[in-house]
């Protein structure tokens, strides 16, 4: 999101923000030629526009000086209502300008040339590059409150960013419940922007564009509805590409913290990486939040505990005797180990009959070496 306040009561405040973003927008996009906008292109050259800047800004602390004392999870709910807020503004602002020769001169054969943007095109991409930016902008602030931040430098990253911005399916959407709010004139049009495949990272940048483009097109290319629609489906999609962002790295943060505690209070941190892995692969799969909570039990054991376990790094074949036998030769209070394999259980939800198997036996085993003697 913009940098001028984004939290003023006042409408008129508020216009200006979005009339001077929409001047600054207007500057970038009689920058690009109708090729750039066709092809996709558009979309990196708006990344290095909306993010190069604003990401050496926008930190945590920016945001704690901005809404001290407020929690996390009270920040972005404020800054998802600010974003619908503005996206709706600018919503009016643009659809009054907007023709249904847009979609002609877009298609293949438009007759525009492609050095030139023609007025109409050039107000939907002011539309289009606001709401892009401002959505950006949004997923990266939802990140860095949850203290899940974004480099903008490593690729890795960018994608994630980018993925999470943009790719809502439908499904998604209803279970958000969302949709359940938007009129019911606009709810077909809503659930028509995210009913596309998911996005790749294999298709690059300008996939992503011409994909961001073609959604545009939907929203102004059904007649009789102009400004309405075009004010209520801006401030529902921000709204969804803001919870989808929330959803997603709220739960990021919700595994990383279990991480860090689980770490803290190891008194066993090389073996408890081992039970967790035991835990994670009872069922022979590997939920996305596994994966997410074995790299930062790792990251953690190395930074906090000086241990790399190259074993367990370059396994294979996991057989579960391994972990039996490691447990097998401790002696004493193993309790930490069947709190960490508890937890870990729950990381993707509940407890199935496999986990509860393993953490069954794990309990009998820690009972054994509690009430050992110790040797010699």
């Amino acid at each position: 999101m913009t940098e001028v306040p984004l939290d003023a009561a006042s409408d008129d405040t508020d216009r200006e923000a979005v009339a001077h973003e929409r001047a600054e927008l207007g500057e970038f996009v009689t920058g690009l030629s109708l090729d750039d906008i066709r092809s996709g292109d558009w979309f990196a050259k708006l990344i290095v526009q909306a993010l190069s800047s604003y990401t050496h800004t926008v930190d945590w602390q920016y945001f704690q000086k901005r809404y001290e004392g407020l929690p996390a999870d009270a920040i972005v709910d404020k800054r998802i209502k600010m974003a619908a807020r503005y996206a709706a503004l600018e919503g009016g602002l643009s659809a009054s300008a907007y023709t249904l020769t847009i979609a002609a001169t877009l298609g293949p054969r438009g007759g525009a040339s492609a050095k030139t943007v023609p007025a109409a095109v050039a107000t939907m991409m002011v539309d289009l590059a606001f709401i892009t930016r401002l959505q950006l902008r949004l997923a990266y602030d939802i990140a860095v409150l949850y203290r899940t931040p974004i480099d903008p430098s490593d690729p890795d990253d960018m994608w994630k960013l980018i993925r999470v911005t943009f790719t809502i399916k439908t499904g998604a959407a209803v279970r958000e419940g969302v949709l359940k709010t938007v009129p019911a004139m606009t709810r077909r049009v809503i659930k028509r922007f995210y009913s596309r495949t998911v996005l790749t990272a294999a298709k690059g940048l300008p996939f992503v564009g011409k994909y961001l483009l073609q959604r545009n097109v939907i929203k102004i290319g059904i007649p009789g509805v102009g400004i309405p629609l075009a004010i209520v489906v801006n401030r529902y999609t921000t709204l969804l590409a803001g919870r989808h962002a929330q959803a997603v790295f709220r739960n990021e943060a919700r595994v990383i913290e279990l991480a860090e505690n689980l770490s803290r209070r190891s008194q066993h941190p090389q073996l408890m990486l081992w039970v967790a892995w035991l835990v994670i692969r009872a069922n022979h799969k590997t939920a996305d939040d596994e994966t997410l909570l074995m790299r930062h039990l790792t990251r953690l054991a190395r930074e906090q505990h000086q241990i790399v376990d190259e074993q367990l790094a370059n396994l294979v074949d996991f057989d579960p005797a391994e972990v039996w036998l490691r447990i097998d030769a401790e002696r004493g209070d193993l309790s930490d180990l069947l709190d960490a394999a508890d937890r870990v259980a729950t990381v993707d939800g509940a407890i199935n009959a496999r986990e509860k198997a393993v953490i069954s036996e794990l309990r009998e085993r820690c009972r054994r070496a509690d009430t050992a003697l110790p040797p010699g």
